[in-house]
């Protein structure tokens, strides 16, 4: 085998996929490892996760797996407030993956990537590589929004996060070969910052839309009429279901008596357990595969009220024939047909009613299915967004010297 080497950089394992950024990264791996030898570094975030080593090493030339310690990542990231530095940069900053990065270096790399601007810091120093950074989502706005939704001393804390992010994203973009976000929307947000002299580029997310299939597996037991799913430790995903169960969910049910929710998905916040048995709603926690449950699922909900980039859990429930509702942050860079191949919805009242309407009318919601997961197949299958990584790549190799 003679391909090129080519260094990945991950702030989490990526496997199993089974939240956002992992679906990124798991996807965007085995795409480079059929055509390149690809060096993954990652960090453990979850002791769990090393089960999958052996899997990664089948795919990857070499795998360097860190366990990260929270604890010691949140004291190291303290000290930010003193220099002046992003906190998530400390959090991920650990001599151990500098070193694993030096001896990456070493072997003679054609291309150097990074996934986020946590993992960015790493292959800063110039190298005889390309580099190229993954940022997907503009962190620096999300830390901005949450700014506004929570209280103090938080909201100030967060709003420091997004205007310092926001300085390491704009600087990232100016030093790094090319840098890349998960939507033009999100790559536009990136371009624009304050500094920043080049353009952006961005690859959507894809879905594997045979795993993700109408019919590949049986439904679950039990039926629901609702089904949200999503990492369930994740603020942006317990404030969504906090919101719905809230406003929403008492509406459906006083028009619909024996309509049922399900919120699938690991490590269920207190405040999302609080739900569990109230008026129809069900928590699951972390289950070995969601597709049973949009197979049995009526409807698939989004009530996102935060949400940068792309949403998989939308794609993933188009790829399976489900109509979805959404807020409109929920379907943020996905292009689909409003009306016919999701529906959007901002207020409570009128959310509920578009859910009541198609749970009333089995055809449009049907239909509405029907055209999502056709508009899956037309434009968000993994290898054609993950073209647009291939082509920056050929052309940096092109331009550089031989490692």
């Amino acid at each position: 085998m003679n391909a090129a080497h080519i260094l990945y950089l991950a702030h989490r394992v990526p496997c199993p996929p089974d939240k956002g950024d992992k679906i990124r990264s798991y996807n965007t791996i085995h795409h480079l490892a059929r055509r390149f030898r690809v060096h993954l570094c990652a960090f453990a975030d979850n002791p769990r996760d090393l089960a999958h080593t052996a899997y990664l090493e089948s795919v990857c030339e070499s795998v360097t797996l860190i366990p990260l310690n929270r604890k010691a990542a949140a004291a190291r990231s303290v000290s930010a407030f003193f220099t002046g530095a992003p906190l998530t940069s400390l959090y991920y900053r650990d001599p151990k993956m500098c070193a694993a990065v030096a001896k990456a270096r070493a072997i003679g790399l054609s291309a150097e990537i990074a996934f986020s601007s946590a993992m960015a810091q790493y292959i800063a120093a110039q190298s005889n590589a390309p580099r190229l950074v993954d940022l997907c989502d503009a962190d620096s706005a999300k830390w901005a929004e949450y700014s506004q939704r929570r209280k103090w001393p938080m909201s100030a804390v967060y709003k420091r996060e997004g205007r310092r992010l926001a300085l390491e994203e704009a600087r990232i973009v100016n030093w790094a070969n090319a840098s890349f976000a998960i939507s033009k929307s999100e790559a536009d947000l990136l371009g624009a910052l304050d500094g920043v002299q080049k353009g952006v580029r961005w690859f959507c997310n894809g879905v594997d839309a045979v795993h993700f299939a109408p019919g590949v597996v049986p439904a679950a037991e039990k039926r629901f009429s609702c089904v949200f799913t999503g990492a369930m430790d994740y603020w942006a995903n317990i404030d969504a279901v906090r919101w719905f169960a809230r406003e929403i969910w008492p509406e459906v049910r006083a028009s619909i008596s024996d309509a049922r929710l399900a919120v699938v998905g690991a490590d269920p916040a207190r405040a999302v357990r609080a739900f569990n048995g109230v008026d129809g709603i069900e928590v699951t926690g972390r289950v070995d595969d969601v597709r049973p449950f949009l197979e049995g699922a009526a409807l698939v909900i989004a009530p996102m009220r935060i949400a940068r980039g792309v949403q998989n859990k939308v794609l993933e429930a188009m790829a399976m024939g489900k109509p979805v509702i959404s807020t409109p942050a929920g379907l943020e860079g996905i292009n689909a047909q409003i009306g016919s191949e999701a529906i959007a919805a901002a207020a409570p009242q009128s959310f509920a009613a578009e859910i009541i309407r198609l749970l009333n009318d089995v055809d449009a919601a049907r239909a509405i299915g029907e055209a999502a997961r056709s508009r899956v197949l037309a434009e968000y299958q993994w290898p054609a967004q993950l073209s647009r990584l291939d082509a920056a790549i050929d052309e940096l190799i092109r331009n550089s010297p031989a490692p």
